[in-house]
């Protein structure tokens, strides 16, 4: 019998945070991050955002408070090519970021959406 667990999960298609308001959400998102709408579903109230890479970014609205710990949650790290100037950049459009942290491998930072999800961007140092 040939194993077929190895094609039944073929990579992660997309990320889901929820959102207080899917307007406010979808154009901050947009404005502050320059993620474009791929697909929106206003019945369901979600968007799904392209993140320039084969894993989407999907923001869906919930009538429940979205209560969130930085010190647990899990979120998503998008990649970047200068950790640094991606702070400057999102601080100047007045989104909360943390402090840039650098090792040997890595320069990283946290940043916040309106409803305090937990995003990172992150550089491999080369």
């Amino acid at each position: 019998m040939e194993n077929k667990d190895q094609t039944l999960l073929q990579g992660i298609d997309t990320v889901i945070l929820r959102v207080c308001n899917i307007d406010v959400s979808k154009a901050w998102y947009q404005v502050k991050l320059g993620l474009k709408p791929i697909w929106e579903d206003s019945r369901m109230s979600l968007v799904v955002l392209d993140t320039n890479s084969p894993t989407s970014l999907t923001l869906w609205q919930t009538d429940q408070l979205v209560s969130v710990n930085r010190r647990t949650a899990s979120f998503p790290i998008f990649k970047t090519t200068d950790a640094t100037l991606l702070r400057e950049v999102l601080e100047s459009r007045d989104v909360e970021v943390g402090e840039v942290i650098q090792d040997a491998l890595v320069s990283y930072f946290p940043f916040y959406d309106p409803d305090g999800n937990v995003l990172e961007a992150c550089q491999v140092n080369e």
